[in-house]
């Protein structure tokens, strides 16, 4: 008998969300598809320029020997807690479908994230300035100031993309509160072993596997903006001539070249000042939506 999954890593982008899939692949009885960011899930993302995988192909993604002996399969795609419908299909689809959600203060993910879509090799971001995509926020969501190559839109509605208090209580609605388990990004870094324990003991599976906690996903800057247009400018002849798994390849690899690891260059204190107060009303909504304060995420405790 094929295995369902049941497990899903719904996001949110930018909050650690590589590195959990990669733990959880780790853990001998757990299965985590070959793609990440499937989102077969979220009929409402509007994703552009990709097709949309059928039930048939999604499920072709489990067939697999590992997958029939596992305790749980798990598909991570970062967007599903954005959707409004994501989490609603996943429990239509599994009666014992179960999320993972990632967090991450406000004003940090946001920032991340414009700095993610500032690297791709498409340049998604154009605007090379994070106060000025702020600034464009109700222009984009009234559908303009937005490129034509940028897959999905909703991602530079950056302010939209945080408001983790209406996407956790989304999720609790659609599951329950005892099948969304929450992990906050901060915490995490500062306690990797004991987060995945925390998973692993929620999932019910070993919760003492050794794991490679060394960081993935650092920060990226591009190397050549030149580049990056001339990646941008490819003819459509000759990508439709390319098969598309060879293109995302050639893809993946020709962005990691033009791609160095560096530190990220900090928030001006002005926009982090501007935005933690703006973003204050939502982090309380988060912590009431979640049950507790966090400490890491408030300056005052951080400070006892």
């Amino acid at each position: 008998m094929r295995a369902l999954p049941d497990t899903f890593v719904v996001g949110a982008p930018k909050c650690g969300t590589t590195a959990v899939t990669r733990y959880l692949e780790a853990h001998p009885e757990i299965f985590v598809a070959d793609r990440k960011d499937i989102h077969f899930f979220g009929s409402d993302l509007g994703f552009r320029n990709r097709a949309r995988e059928t039930r048939a192909t999604y499920l072709e993604r489990f067939d697999h020997p590992e997958a029939e002996g596992a305790a749980h399969c798990v598909d991570s795609s970062v967007w599903y807690l954005y959707s409004r419908t994501a989490l609603q299909e996943m429990a239509d689809f599994h009666p014992d479908a179960r999320a993972i959600a990632m967090i991450r203060h406000p004003v940090d993910a946001m920032y991340a994230l414009w700095s993610q879509l500032r690297l791709n090799g498409l340049g998604d971001e154009p605007l090379d300035s994070f106060e000025a995509a702020l600034a464009v926020e109700s222009d984009r969501a009234a559908g303009r100031q937005i490129p034509a190559h940028t897959p999905l839109p909703e991602a530079l509605l950056y302010r939209r993309v945080v408001a983790f208090s209406d996407q956790l209580t989304r999720a609790v609605e659609a599951l329950g509160s005892d099948r969304v388990h929450v992990i906050v990004q901060e915490e995490m870094k500062a306690d990797t072993a004991g987060t995945m324990r925390s998973l692993f003991s929620w999932l019910g599976v070993d919760p003492d596997v050794p794991l490679d906690t060394r960081p993935v996903n650092t920060a990226k800057a591009v190397r050549s903006e030149g580049f990056r247009r001339l990646l941008r400018g490819t003819p459509s002849g000759i990508k439709a001539a390319i098969p598309p798994s060879v293109r995302r390849a050639m893809s993946k690899r020709l962005r990691a070249l033009n791609a160095r690891h560096e530190t990220r260059t900090p928030l001006s204190e002005e926009t982090r000042a501007r935005l933690t107060a703006e973003l204050a009303p939502e982090v309380a909504r988060i912590e009431a939506v979640i049950g507790r304060r966090i400490p890491a995420w408030n300056r005052a405790d951080q400070s006892r």
